[in-house]
């Protein structure tokens, strides 16, 4: 019962969080956990569902041309650079803090999703000026996320639509820094407990699936303003999880 509930709930949170590009992991570690998996396990399970969701899911926004390469590729390699030198600076500051100011950044951000307008522009941007926005942008995704601990995808898709890219674009680019970012951190914790094979083959296809589906209704059946929706709405729960794990 557990395994299918499991399942239906990866389904279901991957593919509404593929169309907003942040992958469903901050959301499926405190399932499993509930569902009595082992702290690690849900953490390395969670993060390779990440990556395996928006593998698939980069496949499609690839072949529809929502990748935006010239700032995808140095927001990844950026991201990864300085994602340690966040962890290391966590470790002297006050970490319920820098959570409720995560949580109100997330929540300004989700207001300008769905309030702010801004022009689409990023075929605009030259080459050196999409270099330069992806290092800061990766800058940010890479530090914060390590300093926190989150998935940097929950700022890169605000900051780029707030720049003037557009939505679909957005998500897809930052789906695709997902993949590495995910990659890395499962890595991080695979070697700190067993992995339940039953748990990964069931929320895998369910993952899988839903990241199909995701991909699809991104693509074809949203318009750039429901996408903003999307991600407006689903900035706002990550905020409301951070905030209702702290009180």
């Amino acid at each position: 019962m557990e395994l299918l509930l499991a399942g239906g709930l990866t389904f279901l949170f991957t593919t509404v969080l593929t169309v907003a590009g942040v992958g469903a992991a901050f959301i499926l570690i405190p399932v499993f956990i509930a569902l009595g998996i082992e702290l690690h396990t849900a953490m390395a399970t969670a993060l390779l569902l990440n990556s395996i969701a928006m593998s698939i899911a980069s496949w499609t926004f690839i072949r529809n041309r929502l990748v935006v390469w010239k700032l995808a590729l140095p927001i990844t390699v950026i991201a990864a650079l300085l994602s340690p030198v966040g962890v290391w600076v966590s470790r002297g500051l006050d970490r319920d803090t820098l959570l409720w100011f995560f949580a109100a950044f997330l929540v300004f951000a989700a207001l300008m999703m769905l309030f702010y307008r801004p022009k689409p522009r990023d075929a605009q941007f030259s080459t050196g000026t999409l270099l330069g926005i992806g290092g800061v942008v990766g800058g940010l995704a890479g530090f914060i996320g390590g300093l926190l601990g989150v998935g940097g995808g929950n700022i890169v898709v605000p900051a780029l639509v707030a720049l003037g890219v557009e939505p679909k674009k957005a998500s897809a680019s930052t789906a695709f820094i997902v993949i590495f970012a995910s990659l890395s951190g499962f890595l991080g914790h695979v070697g700190l407990s067993a992995m339940n094979s039953d748990l990964l083959l069931t929320t895998g296809v369910a993952s899988a699936g839903g990241a199909a589906v995701g991909a699809w209704l991104m693509s074809k059946k949203l318009q750039n303003s429901q996408v903003k929706l999307v991600i407006g709405v689903v900035l706002l729960a990550i905020a409301a999880k951070i905030a209702w794990g702290l009180v």
